[in-house]
């Protein structure tokens, strides 16, 4: 009787090594992106009005971004709480959530489901 060896589970997979390294991408891309020239450490900061400054000071001073400066401060902002995962406290999810709250003041923006319907700016009871 032949038996399937094992030692293909003892031997090193070469795929296990390119997986760890590229497993963190996201982390890479935050502490060196080309996009924005952030401060370092904003996303730990606890000042939500202090992040979002910070965020729209180094997105108008970028010559590199591709969209508008509130795109690129405004997707930074995401990339970072999204990649972030349940590495995120609550706590920290609750301050870059208001950030981004703090970010649309600052370029005079809403959240899209604020907007009003067309139409219904010029009823009024």
């Amino acid at each position: 009787m032949i038996r399937k060896s094992d030692n293909a589970s003892q031997q090193p997979n070469s795929q296990a090594g390119s997986q760890a390294q590229s497993r963190y991408w996201s982390g890479v891309v935050t502490r060196q992106s080309d996009a924005l020239d952030l401060e370092m450490g904003v996303f730990t900061w606890s000042d939500p009005a202090k992040i979002a400054a910070s965020l729209k000071h180094s997105a108008e001073a970028s010559m590199r971004r591709k969209g508008t400066p509130y795109q690129s401060a405004m997707s930074m902002l995401n990339f970072y709480i999204n990649r972030s995962g349940h590495n995120l406290s609550e706590s920290q999810k609750h301050i870059l959530e208001e950030a981004k709250n703090e970010l649309r003041k600052l370029f005079n923006r809403r959240k899209a489901h604020d907007k009003p319907k067309s139409g219904e700016a010029n009823h009024r009871t």
